[in-house]
């Protein structure tokens, strides 16, 4: 009996050697005391946060990474993204599989907001703040966000690069998306009725639009937006109909589709044209916001409102520049 009993504690603690031999270490964040990758919170986001959203989770857990290219340009052309590829090696075995999959997430704008209020996300990074339908579900959860600025974006229209119209007014934008104008020859360009796309209710993007655009102005409906699910569709879209026109941010279109000018061009706004000295002076006209978004009952000892008051320092600044935004 106990020779059986030895054998047993053996055999136990050969099992417990080699799961600790599966383990590797885990190291402390340089910038926040006490964060891990094992206690790393459930970071959601945008689209076009997503590269923020990776490289944040880099810099802070010591993780080299690089600026993946599209493998191929898709069916269309422009729908594939560059993406933040983390070096693997330097991510501990047990959570290589499931790291980037589980705690730092895309879910796209709405999807960001549904889980944040869900409590199935603690933090998210997006381009707006909560749009009235996610406010309704919010307050049917008995659930207060938080929302804090950290960055600047210019929010961009573009064109057919054979399009001659190389700036339109605010007023001309807001008279196209109601089809008051509805010729490109009436702001300009050539005699030629204009296709108007828009995205989907709930997108990011589109509801930056209507806030920051439209400033209470419905828009038309246009059914040849119709299928733009995605935000990389817009450039397929705008690069096959010369008279199209569409919006965009400035920091998605520049890091991480990457089209240039010469294929798909950003137009002035009132005769500035979107850029880093534009957007920093606030001279040009629709200036968007990037947002880190909590739920106001969160733990103020948690390591996701730590990393919520890290995103609000000049720590952040460096990263948020690579990713194509100002700082603020």
């Amino acid at each position: 009996m106990n020779r059986i009993k030895l054998v047993t504690v053996l055999v136990l603690c050969a099992m417990i050697i080699c799961t600790s031999c599966n383990k590797e270490k885990e190291v402390e964040s340089p910038f926040i005391k006490g964060l891990t990758i094992s206690n790393y919170p459930k970071v959601d986001g945008s689209t076009s946060a997503r590269a923020l959203n990776q490289m944040i989770a880099c810099k802070l857990l010591g993780i080299r990474y690089s600026w993946l290219p599209p493998q191929s340009l898709g069916v269309m052309g422009f729908e594939k993204e560059w993406e933040i590829e983390p070096e693997i090696k330097d991510i501990p075995k047990q959570y290589r599989d499931n790291f980037f999959s589980e705690r730092v997430k895309t879910s796209q704008t709405h999807g960001a907001f549904m889980n944040l209020i869900d409590g199935n996300a603690d933090i998210i990074l997006t381009h707006r703040t909560i749009s009235p339908d996610e406010k309704e579900h919010a307050d049917t959860k008995r659930v207060t966000l938080i929302e804090t600025s950290i960055a600047l974006d210019a929010f961009v229209f573009i064109v057919n690069y054979s399009n001659p119209v190389k700036s339109l007014t605010v007023n001309q934008i807001q008279k196209i998306y109601t089809s008051k104008i509805t010729n490109w020859s009436e702001v300009g360009g050539n005699n030629t009725n204009i296709y108007v796309f828009t995205r989907p209710r709930n997108s990011g993007s589109e509801e930056v639009f209507r806030t920051l655009v439209m400033n209470g102005l419905e828009s038309d409906n246009f059914p040849e937006s119709s299928g733009i699910s995605t935000m990389g569709a817009v450039f397929n879209e705008v690069n096959t109909f010369p008279n199209g026109i569409c919006y965009t941010f400035n920091n998605y279109k520049d890091m991480i589709v990457r089209v240039p000018d010469s294929y798909v061009p950003k137009i002035a706004i009132n005769d500035v044209f979107p850029d880093e000295n534009t957007v920093k002076n606030r001279t040009y006209p629709f200036i968007s916001e990037v947002h880190v978004a909590i739920r106001s009952d969160l733990d103020r000892n948690s390591m996701a409102y730590k990393l919520y008051e890290w995103l609000q320092t000049e720590n952040v600044n460096s990263i948020l520049k690579e990713c194509g935004f100002i700082p603020k």
